[in-house]
């Protein structure tokens, strides 16, 4: 039978491993941000833009990039879990990073916008103008668009993402659009089972939840 001391030791020694431990992944997150003074995330990575929309989408293609909106508001829960859990993952940053540029639209904005379709509007009102409800939303967009074609912006997303998703749903809906697997299933859950499965086949670990 351990004495009260040896059951000290046992919770000290254990207390201690689950220190280390919660401090080597802790150091593995990139750096939790406050709201700004419109109550909102920005990511300091996010693509500086002056909110001319074809423009943007034009000069993210000359570097290979895809145009991403994303849509937030103040007070919301699940845009703070986003950016306290997605965008603090160095995987899921440097995946975006490299392949789309982000713009942050607030639902209830009055900075003027350009809309792919050429007419200026302010940022709540292209949140109606596009249908936007909820947030966070992200609306992704192809990589290169008709110049002859005048549609506003939400006829020309190739992929919309509604809500907060986890961080394995949320990386790979990058990669849904990336890849394109719009065009062969449109069906996001179905093809993102398919992935799963995949990198199960290939030995890789797959968090669903």
């Amino acid at each position: 039978m351990k004495t009260p001391s040896s059951l000290l030791r046992l919770v000290v020694i254990f207390t201690i491993m689950w220190s280390v431990e919660s401090g080597a992944n802790e150091k593995e997150l990139l750096p939790e941000i406050e709201p700004n003074e419109e109550g909102v995330y920005v990511q300091p990575w996010f693509y500086k833009s002056f909110l001319d929309l074809r423009e943007d989408i034009q000069d993210s293609a000359k570097v290979n990039k895809q145009l991403v909106i994303l849509w937030e508001q103040r007070g919301c829960p699940y845009c703070r879990e986003m950016h306290r859990v997605n965008f603090r993952n160095p995987k899921i940053v440097e995946y975006i990073r490299a392949n789309f540029n982000i713009i942050h639209l607030n639902l209830w904005g009055d900075r003027e916008v350009i809309d792919i379709d050429g007419s200026a509007t302010t940022e709540k009102k292209l949140a109606r103008k596009y249908r936007v409800q909820f947030t966070p939303t992200l609306q992704y967009f192809p990589l290169e668009i008709d110049k002859t074609l005048k549609q506003p912006g939400h006829e020309a997303e190739v992929w919309r993402l509604l809500g907060y998703w986890k961080p394995f749903h949320f990386l790979n809906s990058f990669v849904y659009v990336k890849e394109r697997g719009y065009e062969t299933q449109p069906n996001f859950q179905r093809w993102l089972q398919a992935r799963a499965r995949k990198l199960e086949a290939e030995g890789k670990a797959v968090e669903l939840w």
